[in-house]
Formats: C-alpha cells, structure tokens, sequence
C-alpha cells in the first residue's frame, strides 16, 4: 500500500491549546480552569504509573524533608549568632569581656555547612524526580504511539488529528511538569509550613498564636482569588485555542483566502479574537498578579504585630533580640509554603484533566485484532467477492445496502457513481480499513478477516486522488513501497511511470529533499511520485482512486500507457470520476445509494442509456 487512507468527510478543526500559562507568583503552572471529571479515579490510575518508581519517590520525599529540616533550623542557629554578638558587645561596654569571635566563627560555618547541604539535597531530590516524570512521559508516549496504531479508522473519523497530538505533546507535557513540580513541592511546602511553626513555638508561644491566627485570612484571600481567577484562565485558554486555530487556517489556505480578496475578513475575525484573548489575559494576570500583594499585605499585619509584640518582650527582658530576629525570619517564610499549597492545588486539578484525556485515549476501544491462524497471501490468487455487503460508517446510518460483486482474476473493473454513492468505501472494505457490518469479502474464496491485516494490504497497490508525500529525499519517498528495495529498482520503478525524467531535471535527482508541506515540487510530479512507488511494491491488487486527476493530459497519457503494462494479469479497481478514462475496463460497477444499479462493458451501459448513459453525456454537456 503505498497512500495512506483517504477520509469521505472533512474533519473539524482542531483548536490547539495555549501554552503553560504563569501562576501567581510567576510560578509555572497551568491556570487553565479545566479540571477532571473524575480526580480520585484518575490519580489512581496515574498513581500506577508511579508505583515502579516508588523507591525513588521515597529517595525525594527523604531528601525534600532533609533539605527543608536545613534551611527551617538555619534561622534560629543565626539568632543565636546576634545573641553572642549583642551579649559580647555589652560585655565590651561594660569592660568585662568581649565578643567571642570563635563562637561566631562556629556558628557561621554552622550555618555555611546547613545551608550547603540543604542546597545539595535539594539539587538531589530536583534531580531524581525531573527523571521519574522524564521516564513516565516517555511510557505515556510510548503506550499512546502504539495505541494509534490499534485504533480502528473509525476513531479517526471522528477525532481531530490536532486533538490526537494534543493528547501526545500537550497533556503528557502537562503531567510531566506538574509531576515535576507537585511531587516535590507537596513534600517540602508541608515539611517547610510544620518545621516553621515549631521553630517558632520553641521560640514564643504567644507570637506563635499570633501568626496563626493569620493563616486563615491568607488561605481564604488565596482561594478567593483563584476562584476568581479561574473562569479567566479558563477564557484565555479557550480565547487562544481560536487565535491559533483561525492562524493556522488563513496560513493553510492563504492561496484561497488571497484568490478572494479575504484579507479584510480574515484581518476583522483576527482581530476580534485578538480582543477577546487580551480581555481574558488582562483580568487572568491581574487577579493571579494580586496574589502575592494581598498575601505580603496580610503577612505585614502580622508582621508588625509581632514586632510590636515582640518588641514589648525584649523591653521587659522576657525574650532575646536574636530569637525576634529568627521568629521574624520565620514569619518571612511562613507564607511562601502556603502559596506553594494553593498553587499545587491548581497544579494536581490540571494534571488530572490532562491525565484524564490521555488515559482515555488509552482505554479507546481497539480494533480487532489479527487471527492466530491467518491465510498466507503468498498462495493467494487475485480473485474477488463481495457478497451480500452491508455497511455504515455510523449504526443508524447505512452507506453500502446490499452489495455482491464477483470480480475474476486479471479482471480491470472500473467503480463509478455520484458523488456519495459508496464507491471510496468499497475501497475502504477491500482494505479492510473498516469491517463489514454484514456479508464478507472474500479473496481467491478466503474472508479477508482471516489475513493479518499486513499480509492482506501487502497484496495490494493504492494509488489516491490525495498525493502524500514525506519529509525526505525522492528516493526514499519512493522506496516507502518497498523498503528492501534497491536503488535499481527503484528507478526501474520511475522509469516504469514515466517520472524518471522529470527527476533528473531537479536539483540532486532522486537524491533531492523533499521539504516538509513537499511544496517543492508540483501537484502532478506528487501524483507521479507515488505512482511509481505503487509499481515498485509489484502488488496483485491494484486500487487507483482517481490517480491521474492532478497531471495534464499529456503526462495523463504517459500514465496510462504505464498502468496498461502494469495492470497486465492483475485486478484492478479504479474509481474513476472522468468515465473517459474507463472505457476500456473489463467491466464497470455503477453505483448509487450504496448499491450496483448497473453493470457491464463501457458499451453495453450506453446502451442501457440508464445511470451511465446519463453520467457519461453530462460530462461532454459539461465541457460544451
């Protein structure tokens, strides 16, 4: 098979998703408003991913809390540095003494060494957790890559190519950085927000309470504004979603939109969408950039309460200036844990919304899978059946009725019809890119569902109306028929399709790269391209799928002078639109409604003067 799959239907446009939008405080965090449908259920599947990793899960959780124990303790060890400078000072004042410069040489590379270790750990703990979300991304990706290829088309029908990549790059980025961040952060924000609080009970009961009664008007503030916060959030993904996808449609058919004098209209919608997006994206930041102001204006009330407080204390001698030194540190850390926790939050609603559609698509149902006791194509002769074939692409919608043909081997039959009729998913069920919903196909008397779907596309050539072609060098797009093949037959190939002289003329011959839309080369030299890579893979079968409807006439006649040597001993389909190119076919199939009204010789339909006739004349009344 040498074309992918062509779709009857256009597809939707997909609308592609914004990239990771900055939390408040600048954070890294998705905002999108999106959550899952079901959390619990979807974290417990992710949780599964994690669970060959949990000895280095336990590895991070250890060193996060080492490394927050570091820095909790560093404070309070400083303290009691001002305490000996302020105590040796008023021994120097009073002539009795001085400063202990040894002790405050002990103390500081005390607090050298802790904070070089907590630096380490956290370094360490970064470290092995950005490899455990690194190796659940590449396991996601893994699984979804195979799972595209255990989909039925009829997925694809359905479903966005966009939406599919969104799933691949978008979501499993989603998951890996909030794995990334969350995993780690959960740990210390907890380990950080208890260690802080103890350290400052140790250090005064009193002002402990006073902080504390802080922390409920900080976690209400932060949660009222990321409610706030989330409906825009919400907007400016969506709003984006339509400025990308209104870019990428002008940008795909710019030729069209030029050829009619679009660029107002396409400028106005722009513009239009532009204005909705810096609507959404002005109110998201701001709310999201009011965070840490509202959360600074309420640790300053506490703030200047315990200084006050405080203050009060070492007045009357009850406390020391280097423990309110230290409690006022703490105080300076104390919100930073809560702001991790509300964005950590947000972070796991959006990790579960993006692990939700992946593991959807996981849980797709798969196409049936291949026969253990499969025909070998080998032995197989090109003769075909189609018996009592009913299909819909939909249950409630039947495209092909009632359909039984007997096609002979070497037979060329050519299938024509209006458009919709049925005559592409004839194609689709010989391929077997869809099953019969009733009857079989039968090949040389053997139901394709019982070839692997390999063996039986292996028997077949298809050449599309829709050219594709490959990021790659000439040759290699030819030799994607057959991968064994030699550079030999491969312009044995060519030369076979009357392309091998168009391919000396460009720059490099076969050795010439082909860019990624392929734009550097024509329509027609596409279509003759995978003409020769049809002929190279010498199949039984041979579909062609209105193959010359993109070259001129004079190459059209080169072609068919090719097809004839090539379609010698081989059956062929050929849907045909131009009934010109099919009068000599040895039989036709004409069809409507998803069944064969008429069939015969080009001949003996004329003579009918039903469908056919009228088909035939209405083109000759067309070109008149």
């Amino acid at each position: 098979m040498s074309d992918t799959d062509k779709r009857e239907t256009p597809r939707p446009q997909a609308q592609r998703r914004g990239p990771m939008q900055g939390g408040p405080g600048g954070g890294p965090i998705r905002m999108g408003g999106e959550k899952a449908k079901n959390f619990k259920g979807t974290m417990k599947i992710l949780l599964g991913y994690l669970k060959q990793y949990m000895p280095l899960i336990f590895a991070v959780m250890l060193l996060s809390v080492l490394s927050s124990v570091f820095g909790i303790v560093g404070p309070k060890i400083l303290g009691n540095g001002i305490n000996e400078i302020n105590e040796g000072f008023w021994r120097q004042t009073q002539g009795t003494g001085g400063i202990n410069f040894a002790a405050v040489g002990n103390i500081a590379l005390t607090l050298i060494a802790l904070y070089v270790l907590s630096a380490l750990f956290s370094f360490g703990q970064a470290f092995i957790i950005t490899g455990v979300s690194q190796k659940v991304s590449f396991s996601l990706r893994e699984e979804i890559s195979r799972k595209i290829n255990r989909l039925p088309l009829k997925y694809y029908d359905g479903v966005p190519h966009g939406e599919v990549m969104s799933r691949i790059t978008n979501d499993v980025d989603t998951i890996s950085q909030s794995l990334n961040q969350s995993m780690s952060q959960i740990i210390s924000s907890v380990v950080t927000l208890v260690g802080i609080v103890i350290m400052m009970l140790t250090i005064s009961p009193v002002m402990t309470l006073i902080v504390l009664l802080i922390m409920p008007i900080s976690f209400g503030s932060a949660g009222a504004v990321i409610r706030k916060s989330q409906k825009h959030f919400k907007d400016q993904q969506k709003f984006l979603g339509n400025v990308n996808g209104h870019i990428e449609e002008v940008f795909s058919g710019h030729i069209v939109m030029k050829a009619f004098s679009g660029e107002e209209k396409e400028i106005a919608k722009f513009n239009e969408y532009n204005e909705e997006l810096a609507r959404a994206a002005s109110k998201s930041q701001f709310l999201s950039g009011m965070m840490w102001p509202m959360m600074n204006f309420i640790g300053n009330i506490g703030y200047v309460a315990v200084v006050i407080f405080g203050g009060y204390q070492v007045i009357s001698g009850r406390i020391n200036v280097g423990s309110i030194s230290a409690f006022i540190s703490y105080i300076r850390s104390f919100n930073h844990p809560i702001m991790q926790a509300a964005q950590i939050a947000n972070v796991l609603q959006s990790t579960a919304a993006a692990a939700e559609r992946v593991f959807e698509f996981l849980s797709e149902e798969e196409k049936q899978p291949d026969t253990d006791r499969a025909v070998n194509p080998q032995n197989v002769r090109s003769c075909v059946e189609f018996k009592n074939i009913r299909f819909g692409y939909k249950p409630d919608e039947v495209i092909i009725k009632n359909f039984s043909a007997q096609i002979k081997e070497g037979m060329r039959v050519a299938i024509v019809g209006p458009t919709g009729a049925g005559k592409t998913t004839i194609v689709k069920l010989l391929m077997r890119f869809y099953d019969v919903s009733e009857g079989a196909v039968l090949i040389d008397g053997h139901d394709i569902r019982n070839f692997t779907r390999g063996g039986l596309r292996g028997m077949f050539g298809m050449i599309l109306q829709d050219a594709w072609l490959f990021k790659g060098t000439v040759m290699e797009n030819i030799r994607y028929g057959k991968i064994s093949a030699t550079d030999d037959e491969v312009i044995a190939a060519a030369k076979a399709a009357h392309v091998h002289r168009f391919i000396k003329t460009l720059p490099g011959g076969y050795e010439m790269e082909l860019n990624e839309e392929t734009s550097n080369v024509s329509q027609g030299q596409k279509q003759l391209l995978t003409i020769a890579r049809s002929i190279l893979t010498d199949p039984k079968i041979l579909i062609l799928d209105e193959a010359t409807s993109s070259v001129d006439t004079r190459t059209e006649v080169l072609i068919q002078k090719a097809m004839a040597n090539l379609l010698k001993g081989r059956t062929s389909f050929i849907i045909a639109h131009r009934l010109s190119t099919i009068r000599d076919a040895d039989l036709i199939f004409v069809m409507d409604g998803g069944d064969i009204v008429e069939q015969g010789t080009h001949g003996e339909l004329l003579g009918k003067k039903g469908l056919y006739f009228e088909l035939y004349n209405s083109q000759f009344e067309g070109a008149g």
